[in-house]
């Protein structure tokens, strides 16, 4: 293998020697080509073609939800036997309802008593079941429209599900996020990697805004940018024990993305107070004022799922970015997975021959130093990727 190529974790090639070990990053590139696959949650209709040239907030497929069912007992109503309430309807079986108007009705005693029995909601009649006289009611059906995302082409059409679009641009990956898709103009606040986010950095103006910042995001910071509605927090890092103060809950282990919280935070380093890599911090404030598309949506098991920062090419430009180095003596990584997950630290041993671990796995490891002068931890080499600092 002497003399090959792999992609560095920012990007760039770099000569992989014999005896190497090389663990991916997160991509912080400021060229790249970008997929996203862009699904409707049901079967509906796709409105692009491949090939087609999309702009990020242009819908490309559409779909609707089935709206709520309601039910409601109109034999009992009635004061009828079940099989005689559809001859009392006063509505056919799939027609409009409007809440509080007739739907069925009857009278007795020659007519002196009557009884009507009104709609409990606008929507659709659905049915009637002679069996138990019960009928269904479904509201309207709720629209959802799935956006592109990212300005690009569409290279891939999947019947009545979706497309894949194609984008090239810049791409900063993060390693844990909280929120949705964001697509706004960038705001640099921090004027050092190492500078932290606080409330009182925040204002008015950024509303709307992707603001990025250096270090640490404290608590109150992010949520003054939930107050101020900020679109975006893209920073160094941030308290663990802080998402449950801001969520009301523990994420765990499942998909983030989903939180409802108005500003979709992502942590390019990991958790604590820990500055942003260099070269990712001088990427994006290269971006400052270019439009971006956000999303804090965050896997860390099987099918990893990054948060992400995306720009179009044309905002992007095309200046080099430095060349990381491979898993050695004094690199710095991340860990990617639990006990550690996000810690940083510095390698200080490779040992050669592959460890037993508590699972019964025979893998190789590492000894890192996580900080503090006194903890050296043993974490299998899948379990960290390489950062630049």
């Amino acid at each position: 293998m002497h003399g090959a190529h792999v992609p560095t974790p920012r990007g760039i090639l770099a000569p992989l020697r014999m005896g190497d070990a090389y663990t991916p990053g997160l991509a912080v590139m400021r060229t790249t080509t970008v997929r996203k696959l862009r699904r409707l949650p049901l079967p509906g209709k796709v409105l692009v073609e491949v090939g087609a040239i999309v702009r990020a907030r242009d819908v490309v497929a559409r779909t609707e939800l089935p709206g709520k069912v309601t039910i409601t007992n109109l034999a009992t109503a009635l004061g009828a036997l079940p099989d005689e309430v559809a001859a009392k309807l006063v509505v056919a079986i799939g027609g409009a309802v409007t809440v509080g108007a007739p739907i069925a009705r009857t009278s007795s005693l020659f007519g002196l008593i009557k009884t009507v029995v009104a709609s409990p909601i606008d929507g659709v009649l659905e049915s009637v079941s002679p069996i138990t006289g019960m009928a269904v009611f479904r509201e309207a059906p709720i629209p959802v429209e799935v956006a592109a995302y990212v300005d690009g082409t569409i290279v891939e059409v999947i019947e009545a599900e979706g497309v894949v679009v194609e984008a090239k641009g810049a791409l900063v990956q993060g390693i844990f996020g909280l929120g949705g898709e964001r697509l706004a103009e960038i705001v640099v606040v921090a004027t050092a990697r190492e500078q932290p986010l606080e409330a009182a950095d925040l204002t008015v103006a950024h509303r709307g805004k992707i603001v990025i910042a250096g270090g640490r995001a404290s608590l109150a910071a992010v949520r003054r940018a939930c107050e101020l509605e900020v679109a975006a927090i893209v920073c160094g890092g941030f308290a663990y024990q802080d998402i449950k103060e801001l969520l009301g809950f523990d994420v765990g282990v499942a998909i983030t993305g989903n939180e409802a919280i108005a500003t979709t935070l992502v942590l390019t380093e990991g958790f604590g107070d820990i500055a942003m890599a260099r070269a990712t911090f001088e990427l994006l404030t290269s971006l400052a004022g270019k439009l971006a598309s956000v999303n804090g949506a965050t896997q860390i098991r099987a099918g990893v799922i990054r948060p992400e920062v995306v720009v179009p090419a044309d905002d992007a430009g095309d200046a080099p970015l430095p060349i990381a180095h491979g898993l050695e003596i004094g690199a710095q990584v991340r860990c990617i997975r639990a006990p550690y997950f996000g810690r940083i630290g510095t390698v200080v041993g490779l040992p050669s021959q592959p460890v037993m671990l508590p699972t019964e796995t025979r893998v190789r490891v590492l000894e890192v130093d996580l900080g503090d002068g006194d903890t050296r931890v043993v974490v299998p080499r899948a379990n960290v990727e390489v950062i630049e600092r």
